[in-house]
């Protein structure tokens, strides 16, 4: 008997498409098969086994849409007939609660709020009409979530089988003064090309995602392990095979077998970056260390014939002037830091200034084009390599002490 295949989404940061495709490549078991690459996600086909795997395993995704109808549109009420017609006894029943976001490309319609409204009466209508009964709207806490895409001619609905965002993994109760998600910074681990084998150093950790992001890795816990998901309150969901998936995902533990040390000049994020490791489980795997990243001697040494990283999303101008240092000047001192320190290692760091480059006075072997939220950012990776020492400070002016 063949297994049912459905049309799957699977929504990313953007700028990470390619490194989640070869992502799912990666995943054991998973036998989903990417259809096309989008701007912030790939569409797949796979099964709903496939479903439970990438919701568990993906690192990379934001969330997991399985599609249930698409139709060319002109307007709103095209959209409520979209979804009156729809069989959605076949996925939950009226007594769940319903949620429905939207996101739109190019959108004709003139508010994106009533197409939400459309497609909310289209679906209670379907359960009125059936046996009189309706499901009610949560905004905070749904039984079901729904995903409207309007594009320029088109109106397509999935059911989201993540329930909260992918990157939401269950771990991080605060975060630092700009904090990175989760699925972001495991994007740079994959994009610069960091292993398990390789030694890693975060010398501007804040709340330690990106180290934490490697220990999960390094030590084998896949990301969905310590959090529940929207498949689970699906009708027909397979109890007996996502226990097996959590138990084959448990037994894959291991320890981590490189150091990886994060860092902060601040006590106050390195006390949560180990709040935040404990309950991600690699409170053992993690080396934290505090200090100043542009003064004294690196934290990890490494050991013969091992790659390092220093990897990091370096703090903003304002919260390096709020911690002493100029801002001025700061990617020139990092840079130089890193020539001194570190040679031999890989650098990769993650910058909103787009001419980093020159003020680090280092040239990137890579460069990939990522968002950081709205914020438009480079993933630059150097190879550290021994050369010209770092560049002396201009001098200051006769009697500047």
């Amino acid at each position: 008997m063949s297994v049912p295949l459905h049309l799957l989404y699977l929504a990313c940061p953007r700028g990470l498409e390619q490194a989640l495709e070869e992502e799912v490549a990666d995943i054991p078991g998973c036998s989903a098969r990417v259809v096309s690459r989008h701007a912030a996600g790939i569409a797949l086909r796979g099964s709903l086994r496939d479903v439970m795997l990438l919701n568990l395993h993906s690192r990379l995704a934001s969330r997991v849409l399985l599609h249930v109808a698409s139709e060319r549109i002109a307007h709103a009420d095209a959209i409520y007939r979209l979804a009156l017609r729809q069989p959605w006894e076949r996925w939950f029943d009226p007594a769940q609660s319903l949620r429905i976001d939207i996101s739109a490309e190019r959108s004709p319609l003139q508010s994106l709020q009533f197409a939400v409204l459309r497609a909310k009466d289209g679906v209670c209508d379907h359960f009125r009409m059936r046996d009189g009964r309706r499901p009610a709207i949560d905004r905070q806490q749904p039984d079901v979530r729904l995903h409207l895409h309007v594009d320029a001619d088109s109106a397509h609905l999935y059911l989201d089988t993540s329930g909260e965002a992918l990157f939401k993994r269950g771990w991080r109760l605060e975060h630092g003064e700009a904090p990175l998600k989760e699925n972001l910074a495991a994007g740079l681990l994959r994009l610069c090309g960091w292993t398990p084998r390789d030694a890693l150093y975060d010398p501007f950790c804040g709340a330690g995602t990106i180290a934490i992001e490697a220990a999960q890795i390094a030590c084998g816990i896949a990301p969905g392990l310590q959090r529940s998901f929207g498949f689970e309150r699906l009708l027909g969901f397979d109890e007996t095979l996502w226990q097996q998936l959590r138990e084959q995902a448990q037994a894959a533990r291991r320890p981590a077998p490189a150091p990886i040390v994060a860092a902060d000049i601040d006590p106050r994020m390195l006390r949560l970056s180990l709040d935040n490791a404990r309950r991600a489980g690699v409170e053992q795997a993690l080396r934290l260390h505090q200090g100043d990243a542009l003064e004294g001697a690196a934290p990890l040494q490494l050991a013969a014939g091992q790659a390092g990283w220093v990897l990091s999303n370096p703090p903003y101008a304002e919260r390096i002037e709020a911690k002493g240092s100029q801002a001025g000047d700061f990617l020139r001192r990092l840079g130089d830091r890193l020539k001194q320190r570190f040679v031999g290692w890989n650098a990769g760091l993650l910058l909103a200034d787009l001419r980093a480059e020159r003020a680090l006075g280092l040239r990137a072997a890579r460069r990939h084009v990522l968002y950081n939220g709205a914020i438009e950012c480079r993933l630059f990776t150097f190879a550290l390599v021994a050369g010209r020492p770092p560049r002396r400070a201009p001098p200051g002016p006769v009697g500047a002490q």
